[in-house]
């Protein structure tokens, strides 16, 4: 009895979801959400803004979650390492996610918990909807029958993507928010077509991404283009998890599953003669593991604490 008069006392103390005010240099329009909202499966303090980009010209939300006492007098000057990652509204939260979610808010206060990983940001930047293929792809996809826009030359916007990301969401996240600066300090990931964006630009910038998470990356692209660029590459990112399923067949064809993993091993041979040892590139064939956010939440955990282990 004691300890339910506790909880209603507590609840009672704390700000309704009405009236909580977003961290100081958050943009105009800043919506918060936390574990406390009834409607939602957050875990921490979310908070989301749209964002404009004149380069894709389009609207989309970005969502940044906050470590732990980020807000505290005590951290006012305290810089965090920032992640930024694909398919924003699956990353957090299954009220917004359209398969499921990764539970990457779940999974960071785990860890941070756990003192395996430092405290840091992630931020989540949403995809286009009907343009999500077009616009993360750098190179065509013939194989895709059912976003036509991903087979034409024309119509890939990759490449603007990843000028979207250096140029429009970076710096303006670091102006708003407490982020430490550097390639070492900073994270770039995805899936699927993400994980293509994040490849693609990672190599494109590579003084930029310090850490590389790549989850069930399409690598037949563009005749093998990523696995090629890699080859050409001067410079890589500090570490890269790469994760994929034996059973990652969208419409139940053996082959397409095998030949995701064939690409990616191919990637990792390539890696391996460019240097990086297993201290800082990590590749993990999961077998039975399926092209879903089930998938990536599950290997989530080790992606983490190989690209930020303390």
């Amino acid at each position: 009895m004691r300890a339910l008069l506790a909880a209603i006392i507590l609840c009672s103390a704390l700000p309704s979801v009405a009236q909580i005010k977003p961290s100081a240099k958050a943009p105009p329009g800043t919506q918060v959400i936390t574990s406390f909202d009834p409607n939602h499966a957050v875990v921490g303090w979310l908070e989301i803004f749209p964002f404009e980009s004149k380069i894709l010209h389009n609207t989309r939300m970005i969502r940044v979650l906050l470590p732990a006492n980020y807000l505290s007098p005590h951290n006012a000057a305290r810089t965090y390492p920032v992640l930024y990652m694909q398919d924003g509204q699956n990353l957090f939260d299954e009220a917004t996610a359209a398969h499921g979610e990764w539970q990457m808010d779940d999974t960071i206060e785990h860890l941070v918990g756990g003192f395996k990983i430092p405290p840091m940001l992630v931020v989540g930047i949403d995809n286009a909807g009907e343009k999500r293929a077009s616009e993360y792809l750098p190179f065509p996809d013939p194989q895709n029958m059912e976003d036509n826009p991903a087979g034409s030359e024309k119509s890939v916007e990759g490449k603007e993507y990843a000028r979207f990301l250096l140029t429009e969401v970076v710096p303006f996240v670091e102006k708003h928010y407490r982020v430490s600066r550097g390639a070492l300090n900073t994270g770039l990931g995805g899936s699927s077509y993400g994980a293509d964006a994040a490849l693609y630009t990672a190599l494109a910038y590579p003084d930029i991404f310090g850490h590389l998470l790549l989850e069930s990356p399409v690598l037949t692209i563009g005749g093998d283009q990523l696995i090629k660029d890699t080859e050409k590459a001067k410079l890589l990112p500090q570490k890269i998890y790469i994760g994929v399923g034996t059973s990652e067949s969208l419409k139940g064809d053996p082959k397409q599953a095998a030949e995701m993993v064939e690409k990616v091993q191919d990637l990792q041979k390539i890696l391996r003669k460019k240097g990086m040892t297993t201290s800082r590139l990590q590749v993990v064939i999961e077998n039975g593991g399926e092209h879903n956010e089930a998938a990536w939440s599950r290997r989530l955990p080790d992606a983490l604490v190989f690209l930020y282990g303390k």
